[in-house]
């Protein structure tokens, strides 16, 4: 691959940086990144992976576009209301960088389907909102070998981990289990700042950008949190743990399940 006139224009700000170069550009053009969930973390990094030049990125959603989502959801506006998220998504990305593929995924995930969506992607990025679909995508992605770059907000606080299957940590490695109902209230009980969102997006755009330009130190084995309240940032270290049930030395999930069951939960927005 060499880049065009328009491409090196476009990207120069980024290929000025020794890190990143011509070489790196390409590869980022060459990248294949799928966002489950196009909402309050889908929507930034979405936003800067296509304008970084992700070549092809995958937006997965079962939503429609709703008024309360708009304080966060940095894609949509008004006039969107009531259209699906990733179709619009898709809209947006291909007007902020023509370069890119935007590939829209109107379906919510399950122990189905998500294998054969993730399947032909490098990197999947986490911006799903519930607990069920949150084990699901940990559980697929250790199964398929596949990096995964988690993000979680609520109210002031959010977080970020990358999870790469053989080299680190997984989601259950922190949570072993998902809560049970009722332990934990959903961001519409709660309520959420909505630039809490931009600022924990941008945290997992960054991730997936570099662990595409293979540069820096990824968050693997390291979970970082922050809370907009006092303006901070706390790392902490998270060692994988061998009795882990799906990445541990005996794992005891060796197959897919849904989990809204588990959790209480019936229909969930979102993915």
């Amino acid at each position: 691959m060499s880049l065009s006139e328009e491409q090196i224009e476009r990207y120069s700000r980024q290929i000025l940086l020794p890190q990143v170069g011509g070489k790196g550009q390409e590869k980022l053009l060459a990248a294949k990144v799928l966002v489950l969930g196009a909402g309050g973390l889908g929507s930034p990094v979405l936003a800067y992976l296509a304008g970084a030049g992700v070549g092809t990125l995958g937006i997965v959603d079962s939503d429609a576009v709703e008024l309360n989502n708009l304080h966060r959801q940095i894609l949509y506006s008004s006039p969107d209301i009531g259209r699906q998220k990733a179709e619009v998504a898709a809209e947006r990305l291909k007007e902020i960088n023509p370069d890119i593929k935007a590939v829209p995924y109107v379906l919510r995930l399950t122990s189905k389907n998500i294998m054969e969506v993730i399947k032909d992607y490098d990197l999947v990025v986490d911006g799903t909102d519930n607990f069920p679909t949150r084990y699901l995508v940990n559980d697929a992605c250790v199964l398929a070998k596949k990096t995964l770059v988690h993000g979680a907000f609520f109210r002031f606080e959010g977080q970020a981990m990358v999870i790469k299957p053989g080299e680190g940590p997984c989601y259950r490695c922190l949570f072993s289990e998902p809560p049970p109902p009722g332990a934990v209230p959903s961001c519409q009980e709660a309520g959420v700042l909505g630039a809490l969102a931009g600022v924990i997006g941008l945290i997992q755009a960054t991730e997936t950008l570099k662990l595409i330009l293979g540069i820096g130190e990824p968050l693997i084995g390291k979970l970082i949190i922050f809370n907009a309240l006092e303006m901070g940032f706390r790392k902490v270290k998270v060692p994988r743990d061998k009795d882990c049930p799906v990445c541990g030395e005996h794992p005891t999930v060796t197959k897919l399940i849904d989990y809204q069951l588990l959790c209480g939960l019936g229909h969930q927005k979102g993915v």
